[in-house]
């Protein structure tokens, strides 16, 4: 797809009664959120219709209070991803709150893509290497400059191929040495391996480039251990360049993917979806009922300490977490009920490391209402409120299943 001219797609949508969502991962550096907000206003400058940024942790808004605000001024919003790569944010985290959002609102919304692989980016990564290329006086025409593209790393096997694929187009048709596909943790292989791997091929020069949206921990993490490989290694000059950060031509893939959101065109790699097809090493993620046990877990574990902001993704996960689905038909059969008495033996309970959350729908519907326990994976249905106080008395603080209220178990 290529990106809209101004005059073509952008000065005259099809909807009128229309605004853009620009979704950050967030950070605990304000520097980076301010980025996708300025990245917000630039694509409501291009696209002339309103465009707010909201986050999925670390940062506000929430994708909540998002969806809450524009629904009071619109009857139609558009998702734009600022995801680098599709992985469990863009695959669970923000459609469950695009659910709830639906189901608490009278509101349309589309759903776009994550930023993937786009020619946009390929030359903004070229631009960037010719950059560091520029400050370490190479030429690589003349000299051997081999390339570390470094992204966040994921435990989703689709999002880091996905880095793999673009080291490889970035590499095609140019003349670098090579270029590695790395990661700063998560996954392999990590950045100071690759970096050592690189060295025993004596290049002149190697070109780091940090393959993330925002300047925040991680890309000083790359720049630190970037500095750490060239005084080690005397004889191979390196450097890390600049994120993407809010580059115009960012402007252009949201574009397309707003685009593609509105005219129902998206497309995803759902034949490589962990959550969706058997992986090897994956095989106990496929199901939607994992993934949104996954997502409610991992949108509840975040907290922001300042103690430790030199890891952006510290967890102070709860020891259960219960999800109540609170979709139409468990809300008739008194749902609601039930998810405030489970919070208020939670309450009465002492020393109970448990939170309790609304869900969408769990795919049960008629058998509920539903609470599911995680990470137990225990399913209960037909749940009254006067059982909340077992499943919190027996499950959450005793670890004793209410096998008379089991409905499955994953």
């Amino acid at each position: 797809m290529h990106a809209p001219d101004d005059s073509a797609s952008v000065s005259a949508p099809d909807f009128e009664d229309e605004a853009v969502l620009l979704v950050g991962h967030g950070s605990r550096r304000e520097a980076s959120n301010e980025q996708v907000r300025e990245l917000a206003a630039g694509l409501e400058a291009r696209l002339g219709i309103p465009v707010d940024a909201a986050f999925i942790e670390l940062a506000e808004p929430s994708l909540e209070e998002a969806f809450a605000e524009l629904a009071a001024v619109t009857s139609r919003i558009v998702v734009v991803h600022c995801s680098l790569f599709a992985a469990g944010h863009v695959k669970t985290d923000v459609p469950l709150a695009i659910e709830r959002a639906r189901s608490a609102h009278a509101v349309e919304i589309a759903n776009g893509r994550h930023l993937g692989v786009h020619p946009a980016i390929l030359a903004l990564l070229d631009d960037r290497a010719a950059a560091v290329e520029r400050d370490l006086g190479v030429d690589r025409e003349a000299d051997e400059v081999a390339v570390a593209l470094c992204a966040r790393g994921s435990s989703d096997p689709d999002a880091n191929a996905d880095v793999h694929k673009l080291a490889r187009l970035l590499y095609e048709g140019r003349a670098f040495d090579r270029v590695e596909p790395t990661f700063i943790g998560v996954t392999e292989p990590t950045l100071d391996e690759t970096l050592h791997d690189l060295s025993k091929f004596r290049p002149d020069a190697v070109v780091v480039l940090p393959y993330m949206l925002g300047d925040g921990v991680l890309t000083q993490r790359i720049r630190d251990w970037t500095a750490e490989f060239d005084d080690d290694y005397p004889y191979v000059d390196a450097l890390a360049g600049e994120p993407l950060g809010t580059d115009s031509r960012l402007l252009d893939v949201f574009a397309d993917r707003w685009q593609a959101a509105r005219t129902e065109s998206v497309s995803m790699s759902c034949d490589t979806c962990k959550y969706k097809v058997d992986l090897a090493g994956y095989e106990e993620d496929v199901g939607g009922a994992r993934a949104m046990l996954r997502a409610l877990t991992h949108q509840e574990a975040h907290a922001d300490r300042d103690d430790v902001d030199d890891e952006p993704h510290s967890h102070d996960a709860p020891d259960k977490h219960l999800a109540v689905c609170t979709n139409r038909t468990c809300a008739e059969m008194g749902s609601p009920a039930v998810l405030e008495r489970l919070r208020q033996a939670i309450r009465d309970t002492e020393d109970c490391d448990a939170r309790v959350t609304r869900s969408s729908c769990l795919g049960r519907c008629g058998d509920g209402p539903m609470v599911a326990v995680y990470p137990d994976g225990v399913w209960y249905g037909g749940v009254e409120p006067t059982d909340a106080d077992r499943i919190v008395s027996d499950h959450v603080d005793g670890d004793r299943i209410v096998s008379d209220l089991v409905d499955a178990t994953l």
